[in-house]
């Protein structure tokens, strides 16, 4: 003991210097630790902002479930979405008309013939004929854009118009002597 005694007062002042750098060194680490848990602080705020009384657990365990519901539902949309592009390959897509006068010296244009496809290139050809004493309407099958009854030059433009997706409506008149 008197070892230790004679030890300091020998270096006494180098033993107040190294405990005041000790001193310096713990103040600062704690100023450096308060400010760092002052941030981390503030970020956990944040993350539970408007949440009162909420264990952080808690919420990365429903923000996980949430997250899951939401990958679950999106899943489902595009089940959704496909089901649907493949009933709508399936529609009337494409659209072609043709207005003519079908008989001679019938003004007005009012015979008419329009094709209905779909994305195959099915459907069928509408043809509206009209006379002054009567008028006829008919309907022809197509299927991969041709017809197996014989068609008439206007249904036949009306097919390809649907088929190029010209809806151009043009006149073209066929004289039909009655």
């Amino acid at each position: 003991m008197e070892l230790i005694r004679s030890y300091i007062s020998i270096y006494y002042i180098e033993i107040i210097i190294a405990l005041i750098v000790v001193f310096f060194l713990l103040f600062i680490s704690t100023i450096v630790s308060l400010i760092k848990t002052r941030k981390l602080r503030e970020k956990y705020i944040a993350l539970v902002r408007g949440i009162e009384g909420i264990n952080i657990e808690d919420l990365l365990i429903k923000s996980d479930r949430d997250i899951r519901d939401i990958q679950r539902d999106l899943e489902l949309f595009q089940q959704n979405l496909n089901t649907m592009e493949t009933k709508l390959t399936f529609a009337i897509q494409k659209i072609g008309f043709i207005r003519y006068n079908a008989y001679y010296n019938m003004g007005s244009e009012l015979s008419f013939s329009i094709a209905l496809l779909d994305n195959f290139q099915n459907g069928f050809v509408f043809t509206s004929i009209y006379g002054r004493e009567q008028s006829v309407c008919y309907a022809k099958p197509v299927k991969d854009g041709e017809s197996n009854i014989p068609l008439s030059a206007e249904e036949i433009i009306a097919i390809e118009r649907a088929l190029k997706g010209e809806n151009i409506e043009f006149s073209k008149q066929r004289r039909v002597k009655a």
